[in-house]
């Protein structure tokens, strides 16, 4: 028998451990953990000694988390150290009064703490027995004495009790109150002479929040006293001296003694001011989602009035072209294949491109639009694909790039006849693939993302003269919709001209303005070489510049501005070919920039002299191959 339990003991702790006369524990405090224990803190905590073993020291210490840190340190840092706020908890429930007595041990990996366990009850028995054996032999002085020891142990007590923040109550098996600290009489505004001796349930625990008769059968504190549980309730009240009620939390632990309940201690604090924080956090997060649902219905009736204003998909016009627009966007809509979007700037492209995202299975993901034209050659592939933290300089976050935000949408790829032909290749991989990769980082993203490309050049010509893939172009060019320019289709003129007009006046917020007869004949003579936010531009501005009422349009006369509503025929009798054209117009700004010696803005410029806005002459230029005068120079 000796034997077996020499061979469990720990080779580290030895037969001193084992056959010690008092409860031991070896705690880890690195890793939280109970080493060993021996046979006598087995037997006084009421745990077998395996099972002390596979536990961590902080569950055998339930809320004392704190306390057992400040004592682990303590005793590490000064090598002995002692304590009485730690009160393990028994096998059974219940809060154990010990003192505890720790040692640091070196070991290898750290240092580990010897923890003797004095039983304080046990000791003052022990004491007690010896008094009184003192006083057998010695008498009334041996006496007085032992009487002097137990008034300091009840001042030391009521020291505590006094010191405590929280309101501490005891009562008996029959509820009735044993004591009452000062935190207690201060909540409750009783004096503790007031409540010592007096049923404690039916003088501040009565009654209900709402007002209903709280039987004490009810009662979690006097539940203890049938079940022997402890019980943590903070959805009550307790009522003051004055009538008034205040919300507690509160834990009522039994009292044993020898396996008998002899009562319990309750330890309860005011949470009134914590249940008001909570109660208006909730309040201020039902508002939260009242303005949240609101503004969504507010969302989807603007959505809607938007469509409603403006046609069919965004469309407005009734001419043959609009109509070819509207049907190719419902056919391919319902699909996932590319399109390429070709036309003059201000002809609506981008206008196009949404109308086939908000009628496609994709209307519920986003619709992100990238206008290439604007993004730095050294920024394409952050700002396309993404980038992580530290891929370059400057890095100073992980970045989402547009492809993955619009993972289960559309990307809206704007003048992409403008991304420069060396990286043209890694936005054709992305778009075979549907895999990519953020700059700087491994690991290969899945996407899925339906593609919408516009451009205002010829990208056929651009293939040809080498300035864009050819595989990358047949990639885009699945389904191709042209947007026909304005002054090709003068009859959708008087329709966008007044919706232009009522979208003024909302937005300068002017009184209502009307076009008269004269004003439409001059607008659909005019050539639009800006198209349709030309048109806008020009509407406008004769709002601004209205005077009583009557618009005051400032449209170029010259004779190149203003063509017939129907093409005629060449006066030479001969037709031309869409190069001769081509070249006819190359040719044609070729002489107004060096006319203007290069100038393109202002007055005498260029663009002033081919009766053209800057902006649609530089988009001219790029479709037509004439390099800027800088670059010429």
């Amino acid at each position: 028998m000796l034997r077996d339990i020499v061979v469990s003991a720990s080779p580290a702790l030895g037969l001193a451990f084992e056959f010690g006369a008092e409860p031991a524990l070896v705690i880890d405090p690195r890793d939280d953990r109970i080493v060993d224990a021996n046979p006598r803190a087995a037997a006084l905590l009421g745990y077998g000694r395996e099972t002390l073993q596979r536990m961590r020291a902080s569950a055998l210490h339930p809320g004392q988390v704190p306390e057992l840190i400040v004592f682990s340190e303590a005793t590490e840092a000064k090598g002995r150290y002692w304590t009485h706020a730690l009160s393990p908890r028994h096998a059974d429930g219940t809060r154990l009064t010990l003192e505890y007595s720790g040692a640091a041990m070196p070991v290898a990996d750290g240092t580990w703490l010897l923890v003797t366990l004095h039983d304080i009850q046990e000791r003052q028995r022990r004491l007690i027995d010896q008094e009184a054996d003192l006083f057998m032999r010695e008498g009334v002085e041996e006496w007085q004495r032992v009487e002097r020891f137990f008034q300091d142990i009840e001042r030391e007590n009521r020291l505590i009790l006094s010191a405590a923040g929280e309101g501490i109550y005891g009562v008996n098996a029959e509820g009735i109150t044993t004591f009452v600290n000062p935190a207690a009489e201060r909540m409750l505004g009783y004096a503790a002479t007031e409540l010592v001796g007096r049923n404690m349930h039916d003088t501040v625990h009565h009654t209900h929040a709402d007002g209903r008769h709280y039987h004490s059968h009810d009662c979690p504190i006097y539940a203890a006293f049938r079940d022997g549980a402890v019980r943590q309730v903070d959805t009550e009240v307790f009522w003051r001296k004055d009538g008034t009620p205040f919300y507690v939390e509160y834990t009522s632990t039994p009292i044993r003694d020898r396996g008998k309940l002899l009562g319990a201690v309750i330890v309860f604090r005011d949470i009134t001011l914590r249940r008001e924080s909570e109660e208006k956090l909730r309040t201020a997060l039902a508002e939260v989602d009242r303005l949240r649902e609101r503004l969504e219905r507010e969302n989807e009736y603007l959505q809607e009035e938007i469509r409603t204003e403006t046609g069919y998909r965004g469309l407005i016009g009734k001419s043959a072209a609009i109509a070819k627009t509207a049907s190719q966007i419902e056919l391919v809509a319902q699909t996932d294949a590319t399109v390429l979007i070709t036309g003059e700037s201000g002809t609506g492209k981008s206008l196009v491109a949404h109308a086939i995202h908000e009628a496609s299975k994709r209307a519920g993901r986003p619709l992100i639009r990238v206008n290439c034209a604007a993004i730095p050659r050294e920024l394409f592939e952050s700002e396309f694909f993404g980038h992580a933290r530290g891929a370059f300089t400057g890095a100073l976050r992980d970045r989402v790039g547009r492809f993955e935000l619009a993972d289960g949408g559309t990307l809206f790829l704007d003048e992409v006849g403008e991304i420069p032909l060396e990286l043209q290749g890694k936005l054709l991989r992305v778009l075979q693939e549907k895999q990519l990769e953020r700059v700087g980082e491994e690991r290969t993203r899945v996407i899925d993302v339906r593609i919408i490309a516009a451009t205002n050049r010829s990208l056929k010509e651009d293939v040809r003269e080498g300035r864009f893939r050819e595989d990358l172009y047949y990639r885009l060019d699945v389904f191709p919709i042209e947007c026909v320019p304005l002054r090709e289709r003068p009859e959708d003129i008087p329709l966008l001209a007044q919706h232009a007009l009522e979208g003024a006046i909302r937005k300068l917020n002017i009184p209502p303005l009307r076009l008269s007869r004269g004003d439409m004949d001059r607008l659909m003579q005019y050539s639009w070489p800006g198209n349709v936010r030309e048109l806008e531009n020009a509407i406008e501005r004769a709002a601004i510049l209205a005077r009583d009422g009557q618009l005051r349009f400032d449209l170029p006369g010259t004779a190149r501005e203003i063509l017939p509503r129907r093409p005629v025929a060449n006066p030479a009798g001969k037709l031309r070919t869409e190069a001769e054209i081509r070249a006819e117009e190359r040719a044609n700004i070729v002489v107004a920039l060096e006319t203007a010696e290069g100038r393109i803005f202002g007055a005498g410029g260029a663009a002033e002299l081919l009766g053209l806005r800057p902006t649609t002459l530089i988009s001219r230029m790029q479709r037509l191959g004439i390099p800027k005068p800088e670059r010429r120079r």
